[in-house]
């Protein structure tokens, strides 16, 4: 993909996205091409913050390879003899113009793990200047603390490249990958390895994928900015989501009875709230309630109302119903699957003639209320075991909504994550942040509890974080993912840590679905493999 010269950092960011590119061709006004802007430059742009800088800054020129040749060949850079030579290359002015121009750190060490040479982007990365490691060997470092373990000590023991997470001496994971140089005889001369902050690296990403949120919501027509989603505390970044509302929104201008299908804590009510929000109904009543938290013999009582002394204990002066309550407005059922049978056939007659009678009353009240009803189950096989009414279930649901996992909608993730922490910052008087790695660490659970479950962790690590920062110590172990330090330790075996991801599986399955047989079911294994696993491996 072509880009102009006088592009700035900022407008040229979307092009990655879109492109799926990690460089770009640059020309000048003409169209002529005149060099390069690559992934790393826009790396270290975003670094030094001057996302309103030129691209021409940044540009990698146009090279021509046969002054390379003669620049090698004037500095004596003896290619076959590289092994035997290596000092007088090192050293070299050449050589060292080209490593530091490298905007990824180099660290090289001899084939016995003692230290030659790390290049300017090296400290910058990592703090650790070169006059600080000069001619000390790798364990010696791992002994004062610099690093949690050396990369060129694998590479030199186990004869090839490795690629591993580190850990250096202020807590900053580095992703450093080794690789070794043999002399002609097959030993190992150099070792050679890149190292690149996982810090930047993710913030690279998320400035991308966050600004690529917004370039995607331009075409909205405010539809996002809606104020109703700022009050509800919804966000839509996926497709899935942009769908489900345009079409709640259309919806919502009528009274259409609407069935919200989702598991639980994905955020129905939410959504019944933002249809009752852009409903002509919106300065009337909007009450919910959840058919499942009440007791059978109360929700009859709690939804219809009844007459002075319809029931033992009951209230003298009687008392109205939500559906009295709520005339004008809307009603929100949630969990419509748990209302017990002899009330659907109440039930449904006020979804069909807008009629009832209270409790212990023959007079028939006449309401306006648009019924919105949500459930987590399969309405359909409850229809076939009998547990659901066919009728009602067809009257409620004119209108189908599904509402996807947040696992499907990971665009929200982190937008949630950051309105959440504004909101309890608010509320406990705090001023907490997430650091960068912490959050792509959230992004990538699979969020069994939905929005609920997210919630629920923002909020305990706001309280219960003592630093002001929130970082990968403060989560709960099974927050853990590819950023746990124990499962990218370079010590653990392949079989260790496909076992230990086997076991991260096994769990969220068995939070999720509550059983060994519905776990086993859902991976694809026998119960009884599962239940081996379970007891071998103490999983709880």
């Amino acid at each position: 993909m072509n880009v102009k010269r006088n592009r700035t950092i900022e407008e040229v960011i979307p092009y990655f996205n879109r492109a799926r590119a990690d460089v770009l061709d640059v020309v000048d006004e003409a169209g002529t091409f005149i060099g390069y802007f690559t992934i790393g430059s826009l790396q270290y742009a975003i670094q030094k913050g001057d996302l309103t800088e030129k691209i021409e800054r940044y540009m990698t020129d146009v090279v021509d390879c046969k002054n390379y040749l003669i620049e090698l060949e004037d500095c004596g850079f003896p290619i076959d003899l590289l092994a035997e030579n290596y000092k007088d290359i090192l050293s070299s002015n050449f050589f060292l113009t080209i490593i530091n121009s490298l905007h990824d750190g180099v660290y090289i060490t001899d084939g016995e793990g003692v230290t030659l040479l790390v290049n300017l982007a090296y400290e910058r990365i990592t703090g650790i200047q070169a006059r600080e490691v000069a001619g000390i060997h790798m364990k010696e470092l791992v002994t004062r603390g610099y690093i949690s373990h050396s990369i060129s000590l694998e590479v030199i023991k186990q004869k090839k490249s490795v690629t591993r997470m580190q850990t250096i001496k202020d807590d900053r994971t580095i992703i450093v990958s080794g690789t070794p140089i043999f002399s002609k005889q097959g030993n190992i001369s150099l070792v050679i390895s890149s190292v690149r902050d996982i810090t930047e690296l993710l913030k690279l990403k998320h400035e991308l994928d966050g600004l690529q949120y917004w370039v995607n919501q331009e075409d909205e027509e405010g539809f996002v900015n809606d104020e109703t989603f700022h009050d509800l505390e919804l966000y839509v970044a996926s497709p899935k989501t942009k769908d489900l509302f345009q079409l709640a929104e259309r919806v919502a201008t009528t009274d259409a009875k609407v069935l919200l299908q989702g598991e639980t804590g994905v955020g129905k009510s939410l959504i019944a709230r933002f249809i009752h929000k852009k409903s002509k109904r919106v300065n009337q009543p909007f009450i919910e309630i959840n058919c499942g938290a009440i007791p059978a013999n109360l929700i009859e009582a709690e939804l219809f109302g009844y007459e002075p002394g319809a029931f033992t204990g009951a209230l003298t002066k009687g008392k109205k119903g939500l559906l009295e309550q709520v005339n004008g407005g809307t009603l929100f059922l949630d969990e419509i699957g748990d209302l017990p049978l002899e009330l659907q056939v109440k039930l449904l007659k006020v979804v069909e003639e807008n009629r009832f009678m209270r409790i212990g009353s023959t007079t028939v009240l006449e309401v306006d209320v648009r019924i919105i009803s949500a459930t987590h189950k399969d309405l359909k096989k409850q229809l076939q075991e009998g547990n659901f009414r066919e009728d009602l279930y067809y009257r409620l649901n004119i209108v189908p909504i599904t509402v996807p996992p947040l696992n499907e909608r990971k665009q929200e993730i982190i937008p949630l994550i950051q309105r959440f922490l504004t909101r309890f910052n608010e509320k406990y008087e705090m001023d907490k942040t997430i650091s960068i790695d912490c959050l792509e660490c959230l992004s990538e659970y699979s969020w069994p509890g939905n929005i609920r479950e997210l919630l629920n962790i923002v909020e305990r690590l706001v309280v219960t974080t003592i630093d002001n920062e929130i970082t990968l110590k403060h989560l709960p172990q099974e927050y853990k993912h590819l950023f746990n330090q124990e499962t990218s330790d370079s010590s653990l075996s392949l079989k260790e840590r496909v076992q230990q991801y086997e076991l991260n599986l096994i769990n969220e399955a068995l939070k999720k679905y509550k059983t060994t047989r519905k776990a086993a079911e859902v991976l694809g294994i026998s119960q009884a493999s599962i239940v081996q696993k379970v007891k071998k491996h103490k999983v709880d």
